[in-house]
């Protein structure tokens, strides 16, 4: 294709400029990103088993409801019943500790179980909130300020990102035919560096751009529902925001009184799951959450069910839902409910499951996970050619400027920091009580995130990537024997031994990457 040269050099430097000024909040964001698609997973292994009795049967969760209630009448108004329990949700009943608590993230639950002879047993936990902190780690691309003020950060920098992608298309479409499988590993470390961004960008793209797309559009959904209501919606409040997303019954405010709840007409929850594997067959419960609320002194239950079907996508990270009348087991609104969407709704949760890879099971997972990877490489070999690229031209002029300097050890310390921070954090807390907080986590990763940086700016040139990257590399190894000994003792189950096995390939490929010497700068 054949574009004038004086076009190809302005996106070329368009695509340069932005892609410098975006690409490390885009590494962070897509390398904590590539982590949190095994949020559940982590939760799971780094969640410490509780000491509680086995979770009931199913079809004697009635009897635990009852005592449970009859001990905590409260409860009655929000708990959940949980149909496969795990390390993350270790019994059959749960209920919020505080169920006025708003917001995303972990809580404190009350667990709820019965011994052999029948006697009731509780406990406060809550799960690890380690995977919690990276996944925020992903959406505020690393940045420690309040949720909304980096969101809208985000979507700036998502704008950029979708521009650097548009700018970088059009600047290597004259040269596609000829360096699209070009990898020349033999001559300069510019033109290598250079050969692996444009295989990695340009066979990457589609997945890139649905990121950047979807990523605007959660940055700024809070301004689009608004423009959205008062255009469309006049004189009629807007729902949305988490509330809709999750289908929450509504909050619980001075007119929406919750009170104890008779079970009186109501399905027990296995047969409500017999019921509803009728209407929707390959759909696989993992939760019923039942909400009552008093109203004018009329109450009303609302059971939600939440689960997934691999065979369709699901409008939240990993699940969807149906709400569902707890006294016949009938679907009420299949709006969230994989597979028995509307046309609308399914449109809008395929373009959000293109985000979090809730469709497909495993595999898909696994393929947004090296997708992720290879994203946070794109942007750092974005980053090291623009280095080598002024280093050559200061050389030929015989001095180094301090912008060249500058953004050599912020790519490295950011990098590493990152790399380092997240590493630490999954080799320490198994043995954190709880699985780790988030304070502990944001106390660990930024503490190592800045010693990181500090460390690219203080050490010189040549020693600078080696030490850091080899730092990295370690950390990411000494994940496996930190594995291996929460198994012997106890604290990890066998699953967590396919983390270990991937930090273990990290770790290494780090590591020879220094051996090889392709992180210096030295072209």
């Amino acid at each position: 294709m054949k574009i004038r040269p004086d076009i190809v050099q302005v996106y070329r430097e368009v695509h340069s400029w932005v892609g410098i000024l975006c690409s490390l909040f885009l590494f962070v964001a897509f390398y904590a990103g590539s982590i949190s698609m095994f949020e559940q997973p982590l939760q799971v292994w780094l969640t410490p088993a509780p000491s509680l009795p086995q979770p009931v049967d199913l079809a004697d969760a009635p009897q635990l409801l009852q005592k449970a209630f009859a001990e905590y009448p409260d409860a009655s108004s929000h708990y959940t019943v949980v149909v496969n329990p795990d390390n993350a949700r270790p019994a059959r009943l749960m209920w919020p500790q505080d169920p006025t608590h708003r917001g995303h993230g972990p809580q404190d639950y009350v667990l709820a179980a019965l011994s052999p002879d029948g006697e009731l047993h509780t406990l406060v936990s809550r799960p690890s909130e380690i995977p919690f902190f990276i996944d925020q780690l992903h959406e505020q691309i690393g940045l420690p300020l309040p949720h909304t003020a980096a969101r809208y950060t985000m979507g700036c920098v998502a704008v950029g990102y979708f521009l650097a992608l548009v700018s970088g298309v059009i600047a290597f479409l004259p040269a596609l035919k000829k360096m699209l499988f070009a990898l020349r590993f033999g001559s300069a470390t510019r033109k290598v560096w250079l050969d692996l961004h444009n295989l990695v960008g340009v066979f990457s793209l589609p997945f890139h751009f649905i990121i950047a797309a979807t990523a605007v559009v959660f940055a700024f959904h809070e301004p689009i529902f608004a423009l959205q209501g008062k255009l469309f919606q006049q004189g009629q409040p807007v729902a949305h925001g988490p509330a809709q997303q999750h289908g929450h019954a509504g909050d619980r405010s001075k007119g929406n009184r919750t009170r104890t709840v008779s079970f009186e007409g109501q399905m027990p929850p296995q047969a409500i799951l017999v019921e509803l594997q009728k209407q929707a067959p390959g759909f696989v419960a993992d939760t019923l959450e039942y909400t009552t609320q008093s109203n004018r002194g009329k109450s009303r239950t609302t059971l939600r069910i939440t689960g997934h079907d691999e065979r369709y996508p699901t409008r939240g990270a990993s699940n969807g839902f149906a709400v569902v009348d707890p006294a016949s087991g009938k679907v009420l609104s299949a709006d969230y409910l994989p597979g028995h969407q509307s046309a609308g709704f399914a449109a809008l949760t395929a373009f959000v499951a293109l985000h979090f890879g809730s469709y497909g099971g495993l595999p898909v997972r696994w393929g947004y996970y090296c997708l992720g990877l290879g994203g946070a490489f794109l942007f750092y070999t974005g980053c090291r050619l623009w280095i080598i690229a002024r280093q050559k031209r200061e050389q030929q002029a015989g001095e180094q400027t301090r912008a060249t300097w500058l953004l050599s050890c912020l790519t490295t310390g950011c990098i590493t920091g990152c790399i380092t921070g997240i590493a630490i954090l999954l080799l320490c807390a198994p043995f954190w009580p709880l699985g780790g907080t988030y304070a502990q986590a944001s106390l660990v990763y930024y503490t190592v995130f800045l010693l990181c940086m500090s460390l690219a700016f203080l050490l010189r040139e040549n020693q600078r990537d080696p030490l850091l990257f080899c730092v990295a590399g370690c950390a990411n190894i000494a994940i496996v024997p930190a594995v291996l000994i929460a198994m012997v003792e106890g604290r990890a189950i066998l699953p967590s031994l396919g983390v270990g096995m991937v930090a273990l390939v990290l770790g290494c490929f780090l590591l020879r990457s220094v051996k090889r010497s392709t992180c210096r700068l030295s072209a």
